[in-house]
This record gives structure tokens, C-alpha cells and sequence, in this order.
């Protein structure tokens, strides 16, 4: 198994390109299903979970191209079956769940696999699609759906005990473009991402609107056609790199990337004493403080402070001086780095779904594990700032999410390297 070897203390600079968004290139990918006409997809992210999702695109009959970040689908005959061996794998894969039901009137998707970061039910997904009309049942690890008379349109509410769930939002809405008459999703998330998915829907000849607020309104179609679409920068890597430079910056630009969706990330790094300056609309560039200060934050829904954000957080205060919390109000379980990062000399106590840290002068390196996507990019952040070498085991996470992330650490003047 693949481990990442980081050696601590070289100060990074330079340009860095943000690759497109993992969130909205996989719920983008389970669209094309929804039409026979042809899809070129730009600025898909070569992760492994792309790679899964093009396979089950394949796998239901869909013929797929893929080359130097562009996807080519064309689903002239889709399968109501997704095979347990790929969607155990991957988490978002339920988000297949909606597009197959539309196109076919029926669909059975094993139950997803993915990181382990708490409980991440699919009841809203499941209670979204029998508001269209579906009847749904879990049986045996498969989740069997089916319309016998047609989805029809309905008010949904998919507000969760932790706000709006993304893939849920995703999945009705989906599931409701060929519903008959008009679909109202209330509490539907607010993401960029689902306004990215709404944005290619409509390109093929949906009639969505309201897609990045709270309240979407979907008029059923009969059909759609084939089209083209650019998926958007990718929020969360260029937020890792955002902090990669406030932990060991001397000057980091990020290129292709979209303000408007760093904002309550830039707001927290600038409170922080970091950096922070737009060179344009697509670019940002980021500088370490020479007396950064604590801060507090809690994790929000979108405009809120991403959750996907939360461990990189912690890796840039436990070099803070002074007290720093983090509250984590989506997945309260989402600590896992928390002892890895206390391996290496992090001072840091867990109350319930609060991590109350004290900066250290310096860290230590010291052999870790990578237990999520998001954690491991905590522990590649920590090592940067680290006395000594890091070994960093399970890199597998990181290649779910990250394009080729050890590369561009590489290119900023990050020493780094793969190996057993």
C-alpha cells in the first residue's frame, strides 16, 4: 500500500491550478445518464473516484471517452443495475439513484461504500424520490426503486437533523426533471455544486430554477438533449492550498478558481492574520502571517464554513499561539485526524463536537494514517510545518479527492514523495 513521505520546513511558493470539483463532476457524470444525446464534460478531475464513476457509466451501457480532463458520454441504452463491486466504493455513487430512475422507471443500486467520517444516511434521498411517486425498498444491501406510474411533482423538503443534504438535493433533483408537472425542493442545499448540476441540466433542455438557494423549482420535461459544460473550480482544493500557504507560505497564487465560493474560508484566514489578495476573479494569492492569530469556527451549509474545510483548520492552528475551536455541527464524529495530528506533538482536547486547540512552537514528524479524504490533507498540511520526515500511510484518500496533490506541493518547492 502507497504512503506519502513528507519532509517538513521548505517554505512554498509559486502558482498552483486548481483542477475542477470533484462534488459537481460526479453528480454531473450520473446526468448524462438522463439523456441518449451525446455530453462532453471540461475540467473533469483525474481522481480515483471520477474513474469509479466513468466505470458505472460504463457498466449501465454508457459508452465514455475520457482524455487530458474531458469526458465524452453517450448513454443510448442505460441499465436499472448498478453493480455492488464499483458502488461499494465510492459513497456518491448513490447520486445514480435518480438519473437511472427517471430514464428507465426504475432503478437498484447497492448501498454506497466511501470514507468513514459518521453516520451519512440516505433517507432523505429515498423519502425525496417516494415524494415523486416511487416505491422504495431496502432489502439485502440494495436499494430497489420504482415508478409503476410515473414520478409526478411534489414539495419536497430535504432539510436533515444536520441542514440540507448535497447528494439528496441532487438526486430529486435529478429524478424530478422528467416528472410530470412541477417539483418544488425545499431546504434543498444551497452548494455551487448543485447550482453546477442545475446549470448543465438546463444546458440539455431542463427548466430548473432557484438551483443555489434553499428553494429549487423543477418543471418536468418529456426529454433532453446532448450538450456540453464546464464543470467549476474545485472550493475545497483550492481551500487546502488556501491553508498550505498560511501554514508555510512565502507567497502561493492559485490560479482558476472562483471567489465567491472561498469567501467564508477567506474571511476566517484573514481573521486569522494571513494574507489574503485577489489578483483577479480567477485568481488569489496567499501569504503566511508572521503573527497569526487564533480563531474560532464553526461548520456550516453553504455560505457556511465548509465542513470539507475543517481539518485543515486544525492542521494551521495547532501552530497558532493561543487557544483556537473548531465546532463541527455536519458530521460531529469528523475528528479522526485529530489523535494522528496529537502524534505529532498537537495539543488539542475533544469536547463532544468541539476541538479545542492550543499552538505549539513546532511539530514533530511521526508515522501516521489517513483515515478520510479531508483528513488526510490535514496530515500532508501538518507534515509541511513538521520537524523531520512524515510518513503518511492509507494515501489512497487522497487520491479520491485531490488531483494529483503531491505534484503540485512538488512544483510550490514541497519535498515529498510516494513509496511502500
Amino acid at each position: 500500500m502507497e504512503k506519502l513521505y513528507v519532509e517538513g520546513g521548505t517554505r512554498l511558493s509559486g502558482n498552483v491550478r486548481i483542477s475542477g470539483s470533484k462534488n459537481s463532476s460526479l453528480p454531473i457524470l450520473a446526468a448524462t445518464l438522463l439523456t441518449e444525446g451525446e455530453c462532453v464534460l471540461r475540467n473533469v478531475p483525474d481522481l480515483s473516484d471520477t474513474n469509479y464513476m466513468v466505470q458505472i457509466l460504463s457498466t449501465l451501457g454508457a459508452d465514455v471517452e475520457r482524455a487530458s480532463g474531458n469526458v465524452v458520454v453517450s448513454a443510448k441504452k442505460v441499465a436499472s443495475m448498478a453493480p455492488y463491486d464499483l458502488v461499494r466504493k465510492m459513497r456518491a455513487s448513490v447520486c445514480v439513484l435518480g438519473p437511472m430512475l427517471a430514464r428507465n422507471g426504475e432503478a437498484l443500486v447497492s448501498l454506497p461504500g466511501g470514507c468513514v467520517i459518521g453516520d451519512r444516511p440516505i433517507d432523505l434521498h429515498l423519502r425525496g424520490l417516494e415524494a415523486l411517486g416511487a416505491e422504495v425498498e431496502v432489502k439485502g444491501g440494495d436499494i430497489k426503486v420504482v415508478a409503476p406510474s410515473g414520478l409526478r411533482g411534489a414539495t419536497i423538503n430535504m432539510s436533515g437533523q444536520y441542514g440540507s443534504t448535497v447528494l439528496g438535493t441532487d438526486n430529486v433533483m435529478m429524478a424530478a426533471v422528467f416528472a410530470e408537472g412541477v417539483t418544488i425542493i425545499e431546504g434543498a442545499a444551497a452548494e455551487p455544486e448543485v447550482a453546477d448540476l442545475a446549470k448543465f441540466l438546463n444546458s440539455l433542455g431542463a427548466r430548473i430554477e432557484g438551483a443555489g438557494t434553499s428553494k429549487i423549482v423543477i418543471q418536468g420535461v418529456e426529454d433532453l438533449s446532448g450538450g456540453e459544460h464546464v464543470v467549476i473550480p474545485d472550493r475545497i482544493e483550492a481551500g487546502t492550498f488556501m491553508v498550505a500557504g498560511a501554514v508555510i507560505g512565502d507567497g502561493i497564487t492559485l490560479e482558476n478558481v472562483c471567489f465567491e465560493h472561498l469567501e467564508s474560508l477567506t474571511s476566517v484566514l484573514l481573521e486569522s492574520g494571513h494574507d489574503i489578495r485577489v489578483v483577479d476573479e480567477n485568481k488569489i494569492h496567499v501569504d503566511s502571517s508572521k503573527d497569526p492569530k487564533p480563531n474560532e469556527i464553526t461548520t456550516e451549509p453553504y455560505p457556511g464554513f465548509p465542513t470539507d474545510m475543517q481539518a485543515q483548520m486544525c492542521a494551521l492552528f495547532v501552530n497558532t499561539p493561543g487557544i483556537s475551536m473548531v465546532k463541527e455541527t455536519i458530521f460531529p464524529m469528523r475528528f479522526m485526524h485529530v489523535p494522528e495530528l496529537k502524534r505529532m506533538g498537537a495539543n488539542i482536547t475533544l469536547k463532544d463536537s468541539m476541538a479545542i486547540i492550543r499552538g505549539v512552537d513546532q511539530l514533530s514528524a511521526a508515522p501516521v494514517m489517513a483515515s478520510d479524504l479531508r483528513a488526510s490533507a490535514a496530515l500532508v498540511l501538518a507534515a509541511l510545518g513538521a520537524e523531520g520526515t512524515t510518513e503518511i500511510n492509507r494515501l489512497y484518500h487522497i487520491d479520491r479527492g485531490y488531483e494529483h496533490l503531491d505534484r503540485k506541493l512538488e512544483a510550490l518547492g514541497a519535498r515529498l514523495r510516494r513509496g511502500k
